[in-house]
């Protein structure tokens, strides 16, 4: 049976900080349906790097959407959504592999809401800059993170916190977390979050 410790999100912030001060290391995924609001934790954590005079950068995964025109190709289609809407390919080829690489990364590629280029610049990164990525369905892709934290919902809880106009997506993030074996470096129950708990054995 999984253990788990109570927390707050200020305490995880400031665990997750500690880690990344001790290892080093650089791209960090925040994996979250958006009803966790997973930006707003990876914020924090942010924050508690920069306190500590670490630079720190953030990218949405929803500046990564695909164009309108792809996402819509098959409706409010389950598969759709998990394989589809966003653009993880892109999120792998413009942030990830040439900030390890190059120390340049891509803000943002697409505008979700007008539908179009974000026309960003890259960005050269600070030395030891910390980069988060935030968003719905990161794991089980094969993108090369050095840490993992997974805000986790309950099906209850994800089909309360979802919009009316976004339930259709309920099905597929189900079937994404069901489905998918990598198991992060944080995993935490998130139905709560002014009382999260984080799994402590080993999963």
């Amino acid at each position: 049976m999984p253990r788990y410790t109570p927390t707050t999100k200020d305490a995880l912030a400031e665990q997750v900080a500690r880690r990344l001060r001790d290892s080093g290391g650089q791209l960090v995924a925040v994996d979250a349906a958006d009803a966790a609001h997973p930006l707003a934790f990876a914020r924090l954590a942010a924050d508690r790097l920069r306190a500590d005079g670490r630079p720190a950068e953030l990218v949405s995964l929803h500046d990564y959407v695909r164009p309108a025109s792809l996402r819509m190709e098959f409706g409010r289609d389950e598969t759709a959504y998990r394989n589809g809407w966003f653009d993880y390919p892109a999120l792998r080829r413009e942030v990830l592999d040439p900030l390890r690489t190059d120390g340049q990364w891509l803000p943002a590629l697409w505008v979700e809401a007008t539908d179009r280029s974000a026309r960003a610049v890259r960005r050269r990164a600070s030395p030891g800059t910390v980069l988060f990525v935030a968003g719905p369905m990161l794991l089980g892709r094969g993108l090369p993170f050095d840490l993992t934290l997974r805000l986790h919902l309950s099906p209850a809880a994800l089909t309360r916190g979802t919009a009316a106009a976004d339930a259709w997506t309920v099905p597929a993030l189900l079937a994404h977390d069901r489905e998918n074996p990598e198991i992060p470096d944080y995993f935490v129950r998130w139905d709560h979050p002014d009382r999260p708990a984080l799994r402590t054995d080993s999963g």
